[in-house]
């Protein structure tokens, strides 16, 4: 199968700005999103206290193993779009890599807008700490309509509008945002720590011993919820085409974005072990009230207004990673459409800030009309469907690249192959399978992978092609 040069990589328009420290800022900046406040409960409910803290072990795991397929591939075919540009590639663009990679833009189409909605909706759950009044609903007649999503969709309308500026610009934008970020962080670890010291010293929480299979079950839908919040890792890889020194920077970032996170997330974890002893009485509650679980820990520790403080900086947090998100995203159709494998009006550049702007605003729209449904708990399903759709046929095509081109330039090649691409194969498999309603996730994924199908078919036919297009004849 022939891999075509990166041609349409030397005509892009987009300029390379983002250096290293930029890069690692972008993937923490999605990385630590509204994630990790929501979910401690819920890994600490599904795993018990004693394994939650290896499920944030075994996350990180899994994202080293995975980060380094994504380094290899984005250091070798550092395009816009990622994903998008390498399923493209090693599959073949006039073979089923056609395929695979408009399946992959069709399922970013709406898992990228409801990802978006879903920070924003959290967002607006963070916001009831100050206003209660939140989450009534203003039209009887839509009781599931409630001023949260009002909210929610105002901030995806900020978000696209912040985003709609020069490279530059957002560059500077998001120092600010990761300033915040990191405060959040801080004041978590700090207030768990201070509310131990308080109540006698840190201890681990008394609980009743598991069996095999419940603690087995338990530590896989423990690091699904985990693998969620290290999810980001791999953000500078959409925005390849306006990286310096992709061969050295995506590796880098994406390596060193895993390992801070890691090491915030465990830490995090152990501070509020000791708060936490009733997380299972509190895992079904909304995600408001989680939040309001972080922030009573800095309440006990150091006050009312402490508490206050902890609820805004997860706000900001919050919406930092939707920026984040909706940034590396947007380089998504935009890629696609300039390749002709999506819709053409998302092929433009904006003259004065040089962005794709049609896809950038498009996405944020989508997101918009998310903000209005009610979303529940959507992780799992957003998880399962890039483990079947992208990443696994990441980790298959690295290698199946390896021995197709052993001769294409490699900048970066991920240490101890084929180990990696495998030990990612291996959890991923495991999360899928050994969780509650594993078939049910499976189902939904595959019945995405088959409604996208079925429309590339129909295009395909109608395009000519692959597997419908003219065979040449030899010579």
């Amino acid at each position: 199968m022939a891999i075509l040069p990166p041609t349409s990589a030397s005509r892009d328009p987009l300029a390379r700005r983002i250096g290293l420290r930029s890069a690692v800022l972008f993937n923490m900046l999605e990385m630590i999103g509204v994630g990790p406040f929501i979910t401690m409960p819920l890994v600490i409910a599904a795993a018990g206290f004693r394994l939650s803290v290896w499920a944030w072990v075994l996350g990180a795991g899994l994202a080293v193993a995975d980060g380094l397929v994504w380094a290899e591939l984005g250091a070798a075919l550092p395009r816009a779009g990622g994903s998008y540009a390498y399923l493209r590639e090693i599959y073949g663009p006039r073979g089923a890599g056609n395929w695979l990679s408009f399946l992959y833009v069709w399922q970013v189409s709406f898992t990228a807008p409801l990802s978006i909605a879903s920070g924003c909706i959290g967002l607006s759950g963070f916001l009831a700490v100050f206003w209660p009044g939140l989450d009534s609903a203003p039209f009887a007649a839509w009781p599931a309509l409630h001023y949260a999503n009002f909210a929610a969709a105002g901030a995806c309308v900020f978000v696209t509008a912040l985003l709609y500026r020069n490279l530059g610009s957002i560059v500077r934008l998001a120092w600010v945002l990761f300033a915040g970020v990191m405060a959040a962080l801080a004041g978590v670890i700090v207030s768990g720590f201070a509310h131990a010291a308080q109540t006698g010293g840190w201890h681990m929480p008394a609980a009743p011993p598991l069996g095999f299979i419940a603690a087995r079950n338990g530590l896989a839908q423990a690091t699904l919820l985990a693998t969620y919040c290290y999810w980001g890792y791999y953000n500078i890889s959409f925005l390849g085409s306006e990286v310096r020194r992709p061969e050295k920077t995506i590796p880098r970032a994406i390596l060193v974005s895993v390992l801070l996170v890691a090491a915030f997330y465990v830490t995090m974890n152990l501070a509020v072990l000791p708060s936490l002893h009733d997380a299972a009485a509190h895992a079904a509650e909304s995600a408001a009230l989680r939040v309001q679980l972080v922030a009573d820990i800095a309440r006990s520790a150091f006050g009312r207004w402490a508490g206050y403080t902890i609820a805004a900086l997860i706000v900001w947090t919050a919406f930092a990673s939707v920026f984040s998100l909706l940034l590396g995203y947007s380089r998504v159709p935009y890629a696609a459409a300039r390749d002709g494998n999506f819709f053409r009006f998302l092929d433009k550049i904006h003259p004065q800030h040089g962005i794709p702007h049609r896809s950038l605003v498009s996405l944020g729209a989508m997101g918009f009309v998310f903000c209005f449904f009610s979303l529940q708990q959507v992780i799992t399903l957003l998880v399962i469907t890039r483990i079947v759709l992208q990443f696994s046929l990441q980790q298959a095509g690295v290698m199946l690249l390896r021995v197709q081109r052993p001769e294409l330039e490699r900048p970066f090649r991920m240490p101890l192959y084929p180990l990696p691409p495998l030990a990612a194969m291996a959890g991923f498999l495991f999360l899928l399978v050994y969780r509650q309603h594993a078939l049910w996730g499976l189902a939904v994924a595959a019945g995405i992978g088959a409604a996208g199908t079925a429309i590339y078919l129909v295009r395909a036919w109608q395009l000519r092609e692959w597997p419908f297009a003219a065979r040449s004849s030899p010579g």
